[in-house]
Parts: structure tokens; sequence; C-alpha cells
């Protein structure tokens, strides 16, 4: 199985569903899709290709006791580094469907933190917990200001 070709269709996967969480977000059908775990699926099985067709006992004994140097020996492997990335894929792609719902339910602004989380996760999740705190706070006081 070519591994590039893989890869690709792995990155191109996600994309609709970023853009629809970040372009369309109040349509009906961003919502249908976004309440589904469906679209997991795809890639989950893809990881798990990846992760049994790739590790040797070697490699699994490293991810079982991580040390750097081997992890970054393991990751030298172009099979690895892609189940790697599937995981990234698959991990940020779930963030983001829950940045998505918070800001569906309780009406936060999430498109900055949808746009960081495609590409840095971590850096979009905190984000949007600062967007959430901050909104958080100006309602309090708008709410107190119009019942003083």
């Amino acid at each position: 199985m070519d591994l590039n070709l893989l890869f690709n269709l792995a990155n191109i996967f996600v994309l609709p569903f970023w853009l629809l969480m970040i372009v369309l977000p109040k349509w009906s059908i961003t919502q249908k899709i976004m309440k589904s775990y469906l679209i997991f699926i795809p890639l989950i099985l893809l990881y798990i290709y990846l992760f049994f067709t790739s590790l040797d006992p070697e490699s699994a004994q490293t991810l079982s006791n991580p040390q750097l140097p081997a992890l970054a020996e393991v990751f030298s492997n172009p099979a690895v580094t892609f189940a790697g990335w599937t995981h990234f894929l698959v991990l940020d792609l779930f963030l983001g469907r829950y940045i998505y719902w918070q800001g569906q339910e309780k009406n936060i602004w999430t498109i900055h933190s949808l746009i960081l989380c495609l590409f840095a996760g971590p850096m979009g999740f905190l984000s949007h917990i600062v967007t959430e705190a901050i909104q958080s706070n100006l309602n309090k006081s708008d709410i107190a200001t119009e019942n003083p």
C-alpha cells in the first residue's frame, strides 16, 4: 500500500469537517455531521492498521518504556510517523469537535480557536478556554449592569 497516497488522503479527509465547523457552523448539515462519531471511524481504522503493521517487537518495547532518543529512532520509520500523525489528526479533530459544540451550546465565538486547533491542537484548546472565560465574564458583567 502506498503510504504517501494514504498520508495525503488522510490529510484531505479531515479538511471538510474543519471547513464546516469554521465556515458554516450554524448550518443544519454541519450540526448533523458533527453530532456523529462516525466521522472518526475511517481515521481510527487507518491508525489501527498503521499501528499493527508498522510496529515490530523492538519498537513496541520502546513505546512501552519511552525514552526520547529511542522514540526518535522509532519515529524515523515513515510508517510509525504516519501512525503518529494519524493519531494527531484524530485527536485534533475530536478536540475541534468539542470546541465547536461548546461554541454552539454556549454561543461562544470559536473560529479563531478552531483554526488554531486545526494546526496546533493544544494551542487551539487554550484559545478556547481563554475565550470562554472572557466571554463568560463579559456575560456576567452585562447581566450585572442590566439588573442593578
